[in-house]
């Protein structure tokens, strides 16, 4: 089974490569996108990859997943993480597993960075390992959502004949 899998990257992602390189790493979104995609091949998922500063342009793409067949989210709220309830309200009405990522350690910087909006209904929270986090939220989301599909297989084939 091919995964179709969205990579959602919020506010200030754009900025990667060039904004507190310290902080965040010295790749820039291209080079992590492209990474992905590869990656993806390599797995058999298809990757898609948006990236916005736009609150409503987010939870826009958010909706428009539970339409468009994708299978899954990895999601990078950026600032949004800590502020919008409306993204969170967002995932909740599309139930599609997601996982959190964050390339710095949120829990080890101020203290407005330590809460979430996201985590608690997160399928899994990667934080701190920069770009790698990425590439194991998709390894990690791929398996989840196969194991979801081979559970769906066996309970269909478990259901009584009529």
């Amino acid at each position: 089974m091919t995964c179709r899998i969205l990579i959602l990257h919020g506010p200030n992602l754009n900025m990667l490569g060039k904004r507190e390189p310290e902080v965040y790493g010295i790749k820039t979104l291209d080079q992590i996108n492209a990474d992905l995609i590869q990656q993806g091949v390599l797995l058999n998922i298809q990757v898609s990859c948006i990236q916005s500063n736009n609150e409503g342009v987010l939870i826009d793409q958010i909706h428009a997943a539970s339409t468009n067949q994708i299978d899954g989210i990895i999601f990078n709220p950026g600032g949004f993480t800590h502020t919008s309830v409306a993204l969170r309200d967002a995932l909740l009405a599309v139930d599609l597993l997601f996982i959190e990522v964050h390339l710095s350690n949120t829990l080890a910087r101020e203290s407005f960075r330590a809460k979430s909006y996201f985590s608690d209904i997160a399928s899994g929270i990667i934080i701190g390992l920069g770009a790698q986090g990425y590439e194991l939220a998709l390894i990690a989301l791929n398996n989840q959502l196969n194991q979801l599909n081979q559970l769906n297989q066996l309970n269909q084939l478990n259901q009584p004949k009529q």
